[in-house]
């Protein structure tokens, strides 16, 4: 019984924190956001991404290669926190599903960061939305999208799709994957950060603040020049290099220390 009732004190504590949280973080981009230069908000990105993972009881560590300051960035998209563990450790514009721009608050705060929301199924969005992108990354920054266009399970890439990796082409910049991965205490797929299925945002989120802590490793892999190079090259050489990467024993780079469980 004790322990029961340690663990839902547990679970309203962080939920708490989590709400304070994300009203800092409403607070902070209105007026802020707006006029920061890219240095300012990839900062403050960076900072309230590891404050808020470390309320989750979420650690970040990076592996691998070094980050590019100015690529496409693509990951293997797992759990709700994706966004938030990638910019903890390199902060980007993201290209996320329309369905997004509706979680509570968060949906918010991504769409104040910049992200590009993408509604399934519409060509002239899409290419709409593909002129931005390579505004953007001439312009010098780093955008980030999942090409799987779902959620895969567990150490499963599902199919890339190609067609925003023309951005990248018609750019110049290269494409740098990276590999995603959550991790119990001994070392097996954590089954607390998934939303697969019919799992809701709330079931999701109550899933993580109440569930053990997660260990969330990012690989940052070899980048791929796409300068030259054909979309389908680029999608299926950035699928093999991530499928590769989550059955490989990673190399450490870095450790994210902010984002330790709390």
């Amino acid at each position: 019984m004790i322990v029961f009732f340690m663990i839902r004190l547990r679970l309203a504590w962080r939920l708490v924190r989590v709400i304070v949280h994300l009203l800092v973080g409403l607070l902070t981009c209105a007026p802020v956001f707006p006029r920061a230069r890219r240095r300012l908000r990839e900062a403050a990105t960076r900072r309230w991404s590891r404050r808020l993972l470390g309320i989750c009881g979420v650690r970040v560590e990076a592996f691998g290669a070094a980050a590019l300051e100015h690529a496409l960035f693509v990951a293997n998209h797992i759990s709700r926190l994706d966004i938030f563990v990638i910019n903890s450790v390199y902060p980007c514009r993201f290209v996320a599903k329309a369905e997004i721009r509706a979680w509570p608050v968060l949906g918010w705060l991504a769409d104040a960061a910049g992200t590009v929301f993408l509604a399934r199924g519409n060509r002239r969005e899409l290419r709409h939305i593909f002129k931005g992108l390579v505004a953007v990354l001439e312009q010098g920054e780093r955008v980030a999208f999942f090409p799987e266009g779902t959620v895969g399970t567990r150490g499963e890439v599902l199919p890339f799709h190609a067609n925003l990796f023309e951005a990248a082409v018609d750019a110049q910049v290269a494409v740098q994957p990276c590999a995603l991965a959550y991790l119990d205490a001994h070392g097996s797929w954590h089954r607390g950060v998934d939303y697969a299925g019919e799992v809701t945002f709330v079931q999701s989120i109550m899933s993580i603040l109440g569930g053990p802590p997660v260990h969330a490793r990012l690989s940052c892999l070899v980048p791929i020049a796409g300068a030259g190079a054909h979309r389908r090259e680029l999608a299926q050489a950035a699928h093999e290099a991530i499928a590769r990467a989550l059955v490989e024993p990673p190399r450490l780079l870095h450790a994210a220390s902010p984002t330790a469980p709390l």
